[in-house]
């Protein structure tokens, strides 16, 4: 099994400037997670887009729809800012035959307190045992994409 590993940006991927209080979408954090951890399975890993998920549009999202149906692979982590990842989950539900599980955070990988290195774990066990389909892997939990939303107040996603 090889697990083919999107990167879209989002918060997992941010590094913050303090000088300047401002952030920029970095390098793919996925890359140094699954090294430090010395994954074992198979993975390529594909950074696709570098954006707030706020700043991600129709395009985008199309984007990753045709980059994960046109792979001959068939289990995809695909990392992605949490505001608008169940938006592009969603559209992926029409791609057949793959399992597909969505993961982001709510701090950047980069950051001492992260759930970035948890719920890249949990997505990458996630894609190896689940059926074909499009999930969302965040606080600890697998969400079947379209029965879920992020609640903003309490930080966290929830079944719909």
């Amino acid at each position: 099994m090889k697990i083919k590993i999107i990167t879209a940006g989002g918060t997992i991927d941010k590094i913050y400037f303090d000088r300047k209080n401002e952030y920029q979408i970095g390098d793919p954090q996925i890359i140094e997670v699954l090294k430090e951890a010395s994954v074992t399975v198979e993975y390529e890993v594909i950074s696709l887009l570098r954006k707030d998920s706020l700043d991600m549009n129709d395009e985008d999202r199309r984007l990753v729809y045709e980059t994960v149906r046109s792979d001959p692979h068939r289990h995809f982590v695909v990392t992605h800012g949490t505001d608008t990842m169940t938006l592009t989950a969603n559209e992926l539900l029409k791609i057949p035959d793959k399992v597909i599980v969505f993961t982001g955070a709510m701090q950047p990988a980069r950051f001492r307190m992260t759930d970035a290195v948890f719920n890249i774990a949990c997505a990458f066990t996630a894609v190896q045992i689940l059926p074909d389909g499009v999930y969302i892997a965040m606080n600890g939990r697998i969400f079947e994409a379209g029965k879920v939303k992020k609640n903003v107040e309490e930080n966290r996603f929830e079944e719909i």
